[in-house]
């Protein structure tokens, strides 16, 4: 028996199922296409690419795990679990959702896709938490440092702080794309920055933090300036990881020391990005700070249903949400 999950995030089409044992049995993903030189996509065309991507991703799924199969379905239906979290695309995957839970005769759930994310990290990363940790939801569309616990389906989450203006992953696509780079430029932008040498240096963008909210729309002017001034592209780049992985230790540090919280869990899709494993994890994992920092598998970091799906196993399959 198996768990589908689907979710409609705000450039990745994505449908998943596991068995009821948490097996992944199926992962499939689309990005939506952007047009060259774009930094993305309206929400209505964004809309529009998930209907007519999504239909073909299920049959993916349904080809690996037959709809007789299926016993719950579970869907983002929102950004966040708070009040007023909303963003259009994420009605493609309810409306899918419900209408094939219904064809199916089975339950439905409906999550956030910011669960879905910290599911998906915790199973990846194969780490158990404790009652409460922290965790840094750092992608194109969200930068949040958050307070986390658990419930039956999901999890209660406080917002400490995050992005003024742009986040993380704007930051990379804005600067990738400045540079030519396609998007979304994060894998890009991340091969570019191993070939930085010696003039890296010299290439600095500033962290700007308070409390525990930063700003990211400094940087991404300075980075401008830089490219047209003529610094190297990768040096830039580097800077751009640099920046970001600063930023997060600078709001991690106090948040460690407030909480007294030790477990850090860091999702999302620019939590991919190598260099910024490595930096937070020398920083922060110091004796002098004693953070325990895990991450979701890099395959695993950007927009997928699996946690979602996962997220469903954790309700009495006779709930219907």
């Amino acid at each position: 028996m198996a768990i589908l999950g689907i979710d409609t995030s705000a450039y990745t089409c994505s449908a998943a199922a596991v068995s009821q044992d948490g097996e992944l049995l199926a992962a499939h993903r689309r990005l939506l296409p952007v047009p060259p030189g774009e930094r993305g996509l309206q929400q209505a065309t964004a809309v529009f690419h998930h209907v007519q991507i999504l239909p073909e991703v299920l049959s993916e799924v349904f080809a690996a795990v037959p709809a007789a199969r299926i016993r719950g379905v579970v869907a983002s239906v929102k950004p966040r679990p708070v009040e007023g979290s909303y963003m259009p695309v994420f009605t493609v995957a309810a409306g899918q959702g419900r209408i094939l839970a219904a064809a199916l005769g089975v339950p439905f759930r409906a999550t956030t896709h910011q669960e879905g994310h910290i599911q998906a990290g915790l199973w990846s990363s194969g780490w158990q938490p404790p009652d409460s940790f922290l965790a840094v939801h750092v992608s194109g569309g969200t930068s949040e440092v958050l307070l986390v616990g658990r419930k039956p389906g999901g999890f209660t989450i406080e917002k400490l702080g995050g992005t003024l203006d742009l986040h993380a992953g704007q930051l990379v696509d804005r600067v990738g794309v400045l540079m030519g780079l396609e998007f979304p430029a994060g894998p890009a932008l991340e091969r570019l920055a191993r070939e930085a040498g010696p003039e890296t240096e010299k290439v600095h963008l500033t962290s700007a933090v308070r409390g525990y909210n930063f700003s990211f729309s400094g940087p991404a002017s300075q980075a401008e300036r830089l490219l047209a001034a003529g610094a190297p592209p990768a040096a830039v780049a580097r800077a751009v990881e640099q920046c970001i992985a600063n930023t997060l230790e600078r709001v991690l540090r106090p948040a460690v020391e407030a909480t007294g919280l030790r477990d850090i869990l860091i999702v999302g899709g620019v939590a991919a990005n190598n260099y910024l494993r490595q930096r937070l994890r020398h920083r922060l994992e110091h004796p002098a700070v004693g953070a325990r920092l895990h991450f979701a598998a890099p395959e695993h970091s950007s927009d997928n249903a699996i946690g979602v799906a996962l997220l469903g196993l954790e309700v009495d399959p006779r709930e219907k949400g």
